[in-house]
């Protein structure tokens, strides 16, 4: 049975982290204009390393934690960031994967790629979260739940939370235009 029309789109997000769930807001409110878009984070095992070290590790814990609240909540999308590391041909990087689903239909995306610098790379390597490495390296406090590394090396002029922001909003293209992607019905 279809909700209202009007009615509050719900969203769980696999963590309970604001960052991620301010971005699964900021994405999706300006998409449904005139809705209310009720986000709220769950607690998701993620099932990979708590510093994913592959891209492939990283998309994983992706769908592992948005098929965790599919699983154990009831909502009309279900949400999951989960960031990473790897390194291509062009040296380290770190960047975040995304996973979402609405009625059985699941989108997966990816954000920008952020260089890493080699020495942050190599403790990563010794078993370090890039949050950890980055708040010794600049004296910050939990950035992870703010600016993330990416605030810290562009200077501001961009952050996890935008970066975030950024790959979920093209994530949704398929439920935007579900004809284009053979993914169902329009979530509008």
């Amino acid at each position: 049975m279809a909700a209202h029309p009007m009615a509050p789109i719900r969203v769980i997000v696999g963590s309970r982290n604001p960052v991620k769930i301010a971005a699964v807001h900021n994405a999706l409110a300006p998409l449904f204009p005139g809705r209310l878009v009720e986000c709220e984070g769950m607690q998701a095992p993620s099932g990979v390393p708590d510093q994913p070290m592959t891209a492939a590790e990283t998309r994983e814990g992706a769908i592992n934690r948005m098929n965790f609240c599919r699983q154990h909540g009831d909502a009309d999308f279900y949400v999951a960031l989960e960031g990473g590391v790897d390194v291509t041909e062009d040296g380290p990087g770190t960047f975040g994967y995304v996973a979402i689903a609405n009625q059985g239909f699941v989108s997966v995306g990816c954000s920008a790629w952020l260089p890493l610098p080699p020495a942050v790379y190599e403790s990563l390597l010794d078993g370090e979260e890039l949050g950890h490495v980055m708040d010794r390296l600049f004296g910050t406090v939990n950035i992870k739940q703010q600016g993330g590394a990416i605030g810290l090396v562009t200077n501001g002029h961009a952050t996890r939370e935008s970066a975030y922001t950024q790959a979920m909003v093209l994530a949704m293209a398929p439920f935007l235009h579900p004809e284009l992607y053979g993914s169902g019905d329009a979530v509008d």
